[in-house]
């Protein structure tokens, strides 16, 4: 593969639009209310005897609203990721929600009468959708929890001001957060991805000064905080669960994954069954790094190789991944390589930039963006490998509908997860001295526990807190239930200081999307398993991983593991994934 230098940028988003004004702002506001009134004009023929051509017409108007929604929408909220206090950001997404808002509840009444026909109605006409089949059936999935049509309005127009505008409030006052800091007798102001650098530092007080000051910080705002979180998980208990009827909390993400309840609760029983494994990990990584007879939560990511500050070059770091891509499939390497080209990753650390990272695929054909705040250290490049992975997944099943490109969320964490290892083995191969294939090993369960079982807890903790606040406890109740509930996890292998209590109101997940987390134990124990028949059967493997991600949203989740030879109904498919865990530990002794 031909390489090329790759700089640090902010990324180019000229692919969505030029700017937050202008001719393509307008034009695109036209054709969204030009399709809008289209289906508007055809509300007398939505009845089941509706004809072949007008149902096919009415589906192609959903896909033109569905790809100028978002491609308006997506430009307010990724150039507001790239500055969080951008006004002009700002202004441009909350004028384009309540403008997209509008316009789908004038065609609610779409939705509406597809769920309101008979099976066998509805049946006659999925049969005529091709590459829509599975879109139609998901819509109809959610019947049973579907209001009026004046109802539903308010809904959408309560979210616009309300959930979503507390979500952006969140966000604006978190990502504005800088945290001080010395770093070699320098005091500097640092943003929570560089302070997140240091949790990894050779040094147990670097280590340990990092997390407080984290912790401190959102300490001093965690009356505010915790009072946006508790309004969300009201606000998501009052609509779910008192008006559309759905079992529990949980229930909603669940239908919206097409994950069925009982697998969800089946994987997070495994994950505490086989918490011991990683609790038996801790204790030995104690003794490793001579810490004393606990590990502390300070030190739980800490390098065995304890006198390293190796910075990697971000075009190396580019082209490390593109490499560990190539040697599994040139065209997924291909797929990452059209992402870096298109300039579509801000991988630059500024100042009021979202944290953390992401990969937003807004429609099919266009590279997706990818979000990093990458600062050299070396678990940086395995966060590029994830992103681009997601990517990957994206551009891999671009020859389907907008409506069905995308993957739910369990099945999103496949490639991305699989990235990670791809990149993790081929450093290992590479490797020769053995306190770096140690320390690569090492850091390579902390991640597994990072992605399967911290994840995991979360939910479980969410789950409880749902419950917590809707019997009107107080934030310093959710703190001390998430600091049982953090012990719990670790049993008597770590030990975890009170300041820990506050790491829950830091998980911008828990606010977002709730219940998202669980998608990520999904997705690693799904790549474990995955992988381990890749290491087993080699390149004849390549074919049926990549048909997996073409799916992306066309399939049901069961159909497209059980294609595979899974059973997600299964627990010892869970245990299975451990049992990969288990075989990391055991080369590490």
């Amino acid at each position: 593969m031909t390489k090329k230098h790759y700089k640090q940028q902010a990324w180019n988003l000229s692919a969505l639009l030029p700017g937050v004004s202008g001719a393509e702002v307008e034009n695109g506001l036209k054709e969204f209310e030009t399709a809008v009134l289209e289906i508007e004009a055809m509300r007398p023929l939505l009845t089941p005897e509706i004809s072949k051509d007008d149902f096919q017409k009415l589906l192609k108007l959903k896909e033109e609203i569905s790809f100028v929604s978002r491609r308006l929408g997506s430009y307010g909220h990724l150039r507001f990721a790239g500055d969080t206090q951008d006004q002009e950001a700002l202004a441009f997404m909350g004028k384009m929600e309540q403008i997209l808002t509008d316009g789908s509840n004038r065609i609610l009444f779409v939705n509406l009468w597809w769920k309101s026909l008979e099976d066998t109605d509805a049946e006659k006409l999925i049969e005529l959708s091709g590459d829509l089949r599975y879109y139609l059936e998901q819509q109809r999935s959610f019947k049973d929890h579907t209001l009026k049509e004046s109802e539903e309005q308010i809904v959408n127009l309560k979210d616009v001001n309300g959930i979503s505008a507390l979500n952006t409030i969140y966000d604006m006052i978190t990502n504005k957060y800088q945290f001080d800091f010395e770093v070699d007798g320098e005091k500097k102001q640092l943003t929570r991805d560089e302070l997140a650098g240091f949790v990894r530092h050779p040094s147990p007080d670097v280590r340990e000064a990092a997390y407080k000051e984290l912790y401190r910080v959102y300490k001093d705002d965690s009356q505010v905080l915790s009072q946006i979180y508790i309004h969300t998980v009201r606000d998501w208990n009052s609509e779910n669960l008192k008006l559309r009827n759905f079992a529990s909390p949980i229930s909603v993400r669940n239908l919206s994954n097409d994950i069925p309840d009982d697998v969800v609760d089946t994987m997070l029983k495994v994950c505490e069954e086989e918490a011991y494994i990683f609790q038996d990990y801790f204790k030995k990584k104690a003794g490793w790094l001579k810490s004393g007879e606990k590990l502390r939560r300070y030190d739980l990511y800490a390098p065995l190789k304890q006198h390293s500050d190796k910075k990697i070059d971000y075009s190396k770091a580019a082209d490390m991944v593109l490499e560990s891509f190539n040697e599994f499939s040139p065209e997924f390497a291909a797929k990452a390589k059209k992402v870096l080209d298109d300039e579509h990753i801000d991988s630059e650390v500024r100042k009021g930039k979202r944290g953390g990272a992401f990969c937003a695929g807004v429609f099919p054909g266009v590279s997706p963006w990818v979000l990093a705040n990458y600062s050299g250290e070396p678990r940086q490049v395995a966060t590029l490998a994830h992103e681009l992975g997601h990517a990957v997944h994206a551009l891999m099943a671009e020859d389907h509908s907008i409506l069905t490109f995308h993957s739910c969320l369990p099945l999103a964490e496949t490639a991305s997860v699989f990235s990670e290892m791809l990149l993790t083995d081929r450093l290992l191969a590479e490797e020769t001295n053995p306190e770096v294939v140690r320390d690569l090993l090492a850091s390579a369960v902390d991640d597994a526990y990072a992605t399967v079982l911290r994840q995991s807890y979360f939910v479980l903790f969410e789950r409880d807190a749902h419950r917590m606040i809707a019997e009107g406890k107080t934030m310093n109740e959710l703190n001390e239930h998430y600091l049982k509930t953090l012990r719990q996890q670790f049993g008597d292998s770590v030990e975890v200081s009170e300041d820990f209590m506050y790491e829950w109101i830091c998980i911008p997940h828990i606010y977002h999307s709730p219940f998202y987390c669980y998608a990520y134990s999904f997705g690693l124990l799904l790549s474990l398993s995955l992988y381990q028949r890749y290491k087993e059967v080699g390149k004849e493997f390549v074919p049926s991983f990549l048909k997996i991600l073409s799916y992306g949203g066309s399939a049901a989740p069961e159909h497209i593991l059980k294609e595979a030879g899974i059973d997600m109904h299964d627990p010892e498919f869970w245990r299975n994934g451990f049992t990969a865990i288990k075989d990391m530990i055991a080369r590490l002794d």
